[in-house]
């Protein structure tokens, strides 16, 4: 066993540091077991069996191109596919990453997104790609673990320093014998990850696959032109990335090829479903919604399910298709269906009091969800939120369009597309059901706070002796006295007052908490297995308390 020695005590005038002893287990057996994995960072994680990948013979152009660079003789060892939001990106990823599974050439995949727990940042990042890749090419395997044994707290250490011990290093190893000896390792929604610096970091570390001598790995990433990814890749020689941008590079007929044949496979879907005539849509409303996608394919998915969740058909494509203009732009498009789907979740037959109490509910519901750290499931986000489960599926009832909702109560409430959070977030964008961002979190904040304030208290997993192992007790009696509502609370509470903006001051809420409740805070991420969590979110605490006790100074000077 090893130990963990630090407590900051949050009194009214500082943050001090003191000591608490925290013991757990070193892991015996297999040294990947250290190794911290975001078990929904890969293409065929469990719970992603329904996302979308490529139809055939749509994208064939691009996937051509991948293809070739990834079975030839090109130099280049990074394959850059950029794109609008909404463009396919991540579902062009999903079918290279399954077709490279197929081959037995995928050697890793991470599929990054915003709010998403572990694959919302580069802290999991590389210890997921050495795990992934351990068992993937079974050479390589000793030689991770021989890293992991010389440095057994690589997973606290720089990116940098994961990626050079337990991946480049290892790689390095390997001796070329080793067959096969070509393999791709998938990232997508680079753009997703929520720090700028780390997302720098990653790029420029992903360069060095150049200096493999005995293994070829290639780089498949996609992502949004953003500025700090565009100026990761201008920092590289020309010789060292390919690019494709997918709103420039492929012709506007074959993204509407595209489409067409999207819309027709989905639009055959429903008219099956409701036994509807032959005929219908008919060749001209299928050329007006393409007209309408605009070259977004989120458009024409968000469409069909808008299309597919109604009663009556016909009215749910004429509400599409009316009042669109031809000098839209994409995201113009983009958001009049994002709008019209939210509007019509508000039905005209409701009271004007029905309406309004909805409308409130709506923008709190949506607000949680966009900037949620990590998605929590509709019984969750009920008790966080405090708004009843009757009253959360009344809500939502009308957003499948836009909302993964589960049947089944226990998976997360997703977003089908990121892009409807950046919509919800910009008042330009979405006018009335505009999400006021430091707000939401404030709100959240609160919640998270008195939720914790509700649950917690010493010995909280009621185990009665002092010093018993994590390890020794069942982590499903853990999650039934922390479920997953706490858990969240007590996980990123921190980062929703970061967020909020607000200012630490004595009698601030955080304050009151900290007081009362930091021990048992404390004792319940231990059972989590987060105490490395729970100590970053100390030293925030000790930064925000900085910046609120010298913002009036500074303000005054």
């Amino acid at each position: 066993m090893f130990l963990v020695r630090i407590l900051y005590c949050y009194t009214p005038s500082s943050l001090q540091r003191e000591h608490i002893e925290l013991t757990r287990p070193l892991h015996l057996g297999d040294p990947l077991q250290l190794l911290p994995c975001a078990t929904e960072a890969p293409f065929n994680a469990y719970g992603k069996e329904d996302d979308p990948v490529c139809l055939p013979n749509t994208r064939a152009e691009v996937l051509e191109q991948i293809t070739a660079w990834a079975v030839g003789d090109d130099t280049r060892h990074i394959f850059w596919l950029s794109g609008m939001a909404g463009t396919g990106k991540s579902t062009i990823a999903r079918t290279v990453a399954a077709e490279n599974h197929k081959r037995k050439c995928l050697g890793a995949s991470f599929f990054f997104s915003r709010g998403g727990g572990d694959v919302s940042h580069a802290g999991k990042f590389f210890t997921s790609i050495a795990t992934q890749l351990a068992n993937t090419i079974p050479p390589l395997r000793p030689y991770i673990c021989e890293a992991i044994a010389e440095c057994p707290d690589i997973t606290t250490q720089f990116l940098r320093n994961q990626w050079r011990q337990l991946i480049l290093g290892p790689l390095l190893k390997l001796n070329s014998n080793s067959r096969p000896f070509s393999y791709i390792l998938v990232v997508d929604a680079l753009d997703e990850c929520d720090d700028e610096n780390h997302i720098r970091i990653i790029l420029q570390l992903l360069t060095e696959v150049q200096s493999l001598k005995t293994i070829r790995l290639r780089i498949f990433l996609t992502s949004r032109p953003e500025i700090p990814i565009r100026y990761g890749f201008l920092q590289m020689q020309d010789t060292e990335h390919q690019d494709f941008v997918l709103h420039r590079d492929i012709s506007p007929s074959t993204v509407e090829h595209d489409i067409s044949i999207f819309l027709e496979h989905n639009l055959r879907r429903i008219r099956e479903e409701r036994s509807l005539d032959a005929s219908w849509p008919g060749e001209e409303t299928i050329r007006d919604l393409i007209r309408n996608a605009s070259g977004l394919f989120i458009w024409a998915a968000t469409a069909c399910r808008f299309i597919r969740e109604g009663l009556f058909v016909e009215e749910r494509l004429h509400t599409l298709l009316e009042g669109g203009s031809s000098t839209d732009t994409p995201e113009e498009y983009l958001n009049k269906i994002y709008v019209t789907v939210l509007q019509n979740s508000i039905r005209p037959s409701y009271l004007h009091q029905e309406r309004q109490e909805l409308y409130s509910m709506l923008k709190c519901i949506l607000g949680g969800i966009v900037i949620l750290f990590s998605p929590l499931s509709s019984g969750s986000l009920s008790k966080l939120l405090r708004i009843t489960k009757p009253k959360l599926g009344q809500a939502l009832n009308s957003l499948h369009a836009i909302l993964d909702i589960p049947k089944d109560q226990a998976p997360p409430i997703r977003l089908h597309h990121p892009s409807f959070r950046d919509f919800l977030l910009n008042k330009d964008r979405c006018g009335e059901f505009w999400v006021n961002e430091k707000e939401a979190h404030r709100t959240l904040l609160a919640n998270c706070i008195r939720l914790m304030s509700e649950s917690l208290k010493q010995d909280i997993c009621g185990v009665g002796a002092p010093g018993t192992l994590v390890a020794n007790v069942e982590s499903s009696w853990v999650e039934q006295c922390l479920p997953p509502e706490v858990q969240y609370a007590c996980l990123y509470w921190v980062q929703h007052l970061q967020k909020s903006g607000e200012l630490l001051h004595d009698d601030h809420q955080a304050h009151q908490f900290l007081q009362v409740h930091l021990l048992h805070w404390l004792e319940a991420l231990v059972w989590m297995r987060k105490m490395s969590e729970g100590i970053l979110a100390i030293i925030s605490l000790e930064s925000i308390s900085l910046v609120s006790f010298l913002r009036p100074i500074i303000t005054y000077d």
